[in-house]
């Protein structure tokens, strides 16, 4: 297990912890804030070259969504958390479509990772818009950029948000 705590400039304090087995070479990376943190979401309307280079952090108990195509990306049991910017966040979309896209087994599924990897690449490129929502249940996440708003969680959206893996702690006493 390796952490370390680092100022991130306009985030604060976080601590950025790395757990790694040798044996099977499992590896889990989440973002975890110096300061208390509540439920919340944030959310940005990218509709400018400028929005694509705007800081994201991605704790792993965090939902991503592009709203107006309808993508999600739920933490799952193997979740990660990262630092990167928004323009790294649609190519972390764009690479789960190309994948899509190489094992569809008809021609319509073809045709709407097509479409979407069409439509990514005009945001890309500054053409098009797209609403990117951060969803943590733990608040770890967040955006920096000043078109970014912060707010809470209702009660329905954290009833239905999956909070990602769950992290096993071993006393080494008992090993």
């Amino acid at each position: 297990m390796i952490a370390h705590t680092s100022e991130i400039p306009y985030f604060g304090e976080h601590t950025q912890l790395t757990i790694l087995c040798d044996s099977c070479g499992w590896k889990h990376t989440d973002f975890i804030p110096a300061e208390g943190s509540k439920p919340g979401g944030w959310s940005l309307k990218v509709n400018s070259p400028e929005h694509l280079r705007a800081r994201v952090v991605r704790s792993s108990s965090c939902t991503v969504r592009l709203v107006e195509l309808s993508l999600e990306a739920s933490p799952g049991s193997s979740s990660s958390g990262y630092i990167s910017n928004i323009e790294g966040v649609l190519n972390r979309f764009e690479d789960v479509i190309m994948m899509l896209r190489g094992q569809a087994e008809d021609d319509d599924m073809t045709e709407q990772c097509e479409i979407l990897l069409r439509e990514i690449g005009r945001i890309s490129a500054g053409q098009g818009s797209v609403e990117l929502l951060l969803l943590d249940p733990m608040g770890h996440s967040q955006i920096l950029h000043d078109d970014a708003n912060p707010r809470d969680l209702t009660e329905e959206e954290l009833s239905k948000l999956q909070t990602g893996p769950s992290i096993p702690v071993f006393d080494a006493d008992d090993l």
